[in-house]
C-alpha cells in the first residue's frame, strides 16, 4: 500500500519547474519531485550522521576517504570478475 499523499503549493524556479515536467515522464512532475525531496532528506539525515560520528571520533582525512574507496572499488573489481567467471 502506498503512502497517503497531500496537496501542496510550491515556489521555484521557472526553468527548474520546467525541466522537472519534461523529465517527470509519465509518472509527472509530482513524482519526480517526491523523489528529489526523498533523496535531499537522506542526504540531510546522512550529513547529521556525520555530524554526530565526527563530533564523537574526529573527522576523518582526505587519505583516510580516498582508502576506502580504493577498498570500494577494489571489492567491486572482484565481484565483477567472480560473476564473469561464474558464468
Amino acid at each position: 500500500m502506498s503512502e497517503p499523499t497531500g496537496k501542496y503549493s510550491i515556489t521555484m524556479p521557472r526553468d527548474i519547474a520546467e525541466a522537472a515536467k519534461a523529465r517527470g515522464g509519465p509518472s509527472g512532475m509530482s513524482a519526480y519531485v517526491a523523489a528529489a525531496v526523498a533523496r535531499q532528506i537522506e542526504r540531510d539525515n546522512l550529513n547529521e550522521l556525520i555530524q554526530v560520528a565526527e563530533a564523537e571520533h574526529g573527522p576523518i582525512s582526505d587519505e583516510e576517504v580516498q582508502a576506502l574507496r580504493d577498498q570500494l572499488h577494489q571489492a567491486r573489481r572482484q565481484q565483477s570478475q567472480g560473476g564473469a567467471n561464474a558464468a
